[in-house]
C-alpha cells in the first residue's frame, strides 16, 4: 500500500471515528446525566427519596455496566436494527456505544454529584429553592469540574469501544487495523492506527485537564 492510499484510509477511518465518537458522547451525555441525577435525588436522604426507585435504577445500571461490549453489540442488533434500520456502518454503532456509554456515565455522574458539599443543598433549601433548582443552580454546577473528567474519561472508553466496534463492520480506525493491519498483515497501517488511538487519547485526556482545572479556579 502507498502512501497517499494509506493517508487517504486514515483520514476517511479517523473521520468516521470522530463521528461515531462525538454522537455516542452527546447521547451519553443526554441520557446518563439525568440518570446519574436520578439515582442521589431518590437515594435515601435525598431530596426526592425513593429507595425503591433508586434501588430499580441501580440494578439497570449495574446490569449495563457488567455487560462486556462485545456482547452488548451483538445482542442489541435487533434494536439497533430497529432504530437506525441497519446492523453495520458508523451510524449503526451508535446504538450500542451509548448503551455501553450510559450506565458508566450515571455512575460517574452520581460520584461527581455526591461530592458536593451537603451545606450548600442546605441553604438553597433554606432560602426556599425547589428540587429543580438545587440540582441545575448548586448540584450540577458545584460538580461541573469532576463532571468534565467524567466526560473525558467517557470520551476514550468510546474511543475504546469504537475500536471494539470495528470488528463487526462498524467502520473506523478499529475497522482499518482489523481489515488491513491484522487480515491483510501489514504492520504499517496496524502501527499507525494505534499511534493516532494514543495521540488521540492523549489529547483527548489533556484538554479534560484543563478544562476542569479551569472551572476549578474561575
Amino acid at each position: 500500500m502507498n502512501v497517499d492510499t494509506m493517508l487517504s484510509m486514515l483520514w476517511e477511518a479517523t473521520v468516521d471515528t470522530f463521528y461515531m465518537v462525538g454522537a455516542s458522547t452527546l447521547l451519553t451525555v443526554l441520557f446518563g446525566l439525568p440518570l446519574g441525577v436520578l439515582l442521589i435525588l431518590t437515594e435515601r436522604g435525598g431530596l426526592l427519596a425513593a429507595p425503591w426507585l433508586n434501588r430499580a435504577l441501580g440494578a439497570v445500571v449495574n446490569v449495563g455496566r457488567s455487560l462486556p461490549f462485545i456482547i452488548l453489540l451483538v445482542a442489541v442488533i435487533p434494536f439497533t436494527r430497529l432504530i437506525v434500520g441497519t446492523t453495520i456502518g458508523t451510524t449503526a454503532a451508535i446504538v450500542p456505544l451509548t448503551l455501553a456509554a450510559v450506565p458508566f456515565f450515571a455512575r460517574v455522574c452520581e460520584t461527581s454529584l455526591r461530592e458536593v458539599d451537603r451545606g450548600l443543598i442546605e441553604a438553597a433549601q433554606a432560602m426556599g429553592c425547589t428540587e429543580g433548582q438545587i440540582v441545575y443552580k448548586v448540584l450540577i454546577p458545584e460538580a461541573l469540574p469532576s463532571l468534565v473528567l467524567g466526560v473525558t474519561i467517557t470520551i476514550i472508553s468510546l474511543l475504546s469501544y469504537s475500536a471494539v466496534a470495528g470488528a463487526v463492520g462498524a467502520g473506523g480506525l478499529g475497522d482499518l487495523a482489523i481489515r488491513y493491519g491484522y487480515q491483510r498483515f501489514d504492520t504499517k497501517v496496524m502501527a499507525v492506527t494505534v499511534a493516532l488511538l494514543i495521540v488521540m487519547v492523549q489529547v483527548i485526556q489533556w484538554l479534560g485537564n484543563v478544562l476542569s482545572q479551569r472551572l476549578r479556579t474561575s
